[in-house]
């Protein structure tokens, strides 16, 4: 199968693909109102320092995996441990991958209803509340607030506009995965990726020249150690995992189509930083931002589609702003959801010989289902409760506490202390720098497992 296999086709194209595997709204969404609440500046310190101690060991992990076995996540299990029950953690990813892919794809389509309301003036709607510079006062501000969040609501809770948009981004992710490897995967992150970035650039660029730009970069950059806790710690460790995609298979399955050039521990390394260079620029544009319309940085999940939205109303060219911006959002999940497909496909095609075609229509066919439910779960389903949440909050309770944590420990333990040294070695770096793999192997033994545990534990509330 490995002679057979399809490999991408040049460096930007590997490197485009991880990198856009990593990206998505983990960076762009929810990096910043984890760094808002959590206090910026100290919290960035330890999302750093977790990228390196964490992140890239275990990046390196599922390449080595991937590649040496040029197999799915459950394929490379079986693989390398026939005769054990490793392979099981294979279904774990498969699991993962298909219940974010659907919840996941809810928000996505929020980010198409935004450029939609963008593009047609639906945002606009505080200009009739305010009356010249009055808009900033206290209490405008409480008017104007009321009003997006009030936007907002109407849309989340109604059914078949949510639906609607669930609907068409799966349709964009299929059309995407059903051209194949190269084609489809390669050629469509080797286009959004560098797009993405243009656009972070321009809205960065906004965003510093704003009044109060230095306040928010101070947020961001300066670190108040008082406001360090653990509970900081343990969300900065938690976000440092997660934004990586790691832990599901997306990374293992995209590195079984590297070929033996493929320098591993460099695009580990690159995806990593590449990936945190997302996330603080994600920062830069909206902390400045913030800070420069008098609002708090401690909103929460609701900094996007309220504060956002808010903040373009009251700038020069708010269509032009706010279409940029949720375009960027966009294409930001599409490079995710087409690595979270693509773990199942590889799958289909590579354990149950299933064509390319039927197994993107069969991945796609489940995740409308279950995105509809997600969908559906803000609105007419609000009242269905399973354990005390809703679907969207079921799928994603499920992944984020259980499967992506017990997922990353496995292939850490596995590479670690099973998997022989050598293949670790050999793939990392041709047999060259002892030491660096060495390290690696040390991390992903004791640091990255330990790592997991405690924000395993602190998922399920048990610390």
């Amino acid at each position: 199968m490995s002679k057979e296999r399809l490999q991408f086709a040049t460096k930007l194209g590997v490197l485009a693909t991880t990198v856009g595997s990593a990206v998505g709204l983990g960076n762009i969404w929810r990096f910043p109102y984890e760094a808002g609440e959590s206090g910026g500046g100290a919290f960035m310190v330890v999302y750093l320092l977790m990228i390196f101690l964490l992140g890239i060991p275990v990046i390196c992990a599922e390449f080595v995996m991937g590649r040496s076995s040029q197999r799915n996540i459950f394929g490379a299990f079986r693989h390398f441990s026939p005769k054990g029950k490793w392979h099981l953690i294979g279904y774990v990813g498969i699991l993962s991958s298909i219940l974010i892919l659907s919840f996941y794809s809810v928000v996505a389509g929020w980010t198409m209803e935004y450029i939609y309301q963008s593009i047609t003036g639906g945002l606009n709607f505080f200009t009739e509340t305010f009356d010249g510079p009055g808009s900033l006062e206290p209490n405008g501000m409480y008017i104007a607030y009321h009003g997006a969040e009030e936007h907002f609501r109407e849309f989340s809770t109604g059914s078949w506009r949510p639906l609607m948009w669930t609907i068409l981004f799966l349709f964009c992710n299929f059309l995407i995965l059903r051209r194949g490897v190269r084609k489809g995967v390669e050629k469509m992150s080797n286009i959004m990726m560098p797009i993405l970035f243009l656009l972070l650039i321009v809205f960065c660029v906004n965003s510093l020249m704003m009044d109060k730009a230095s306040e928010g970069l101070s947020f961001l950059f300066n670190p108040d150690f008082s406001k360090l806790t653990p509970n900081v710690v343990i969300e900065a460790m938690g976000q440092a995992f997660f934004s990586l995609s790691i832990g599901l298979g997306t990374m293992m399955t995209y590195a079984s189509y590297f070929s033996k050039e493929t320098n591993l521990m460099q695009n580990a390394s690159a995806t990593a930083l590449l990936d945190t260079l997302v996330a603080v620029l994600a920062g830069i544009i909206i902390f400045p931002a913030v800070f420069s319309y008098g609002m708090s940085p401690e909103q929460g999940p609701q900094l996007v589609f309220v504060m956002l939205p808010e903040i373009f109303n009251e700038m020069p060219g708010t269509a032009i702003w706010s279409t940029l911006f949720f375009l960027l959002l966009f294409l930001a999940s599409l490079t995710s959801t087409i690595s979270m497909s693509e773990v199942l496909i590889a799958y289909l095609t590579d354990e149950k010989k299933m064509s390319r075609g039927k197994a993107t229509w069969l991945n796609t066919g489940i995740a409308i289902v279950l995105g509809s439910f997600c969908a559906l779960s803000f609105g007419c389903m609000n009242d269905v409760k399973i354990f005390g949440m809703t679907i969207f909050e079921l799928f994603e309770s499920v992944t984020s506490n259980i499967l992506l944590p017990i997922g990353g420990m496995v292939i850490s333990i596995y590479v670690g202390w099973f998997l022989d040294k050598k293949i670790l070695r050999d793939e990392l770096a041709n047999g060259k720098r002892r030491v660096l793999t060495a390290i690696i192997r040390f991390l992903l033994r004791y640091v990255a497992p330990a790592a997991i545990l405690i924000i395993f534990l602190s998922q399920i509330k048990v610390i």
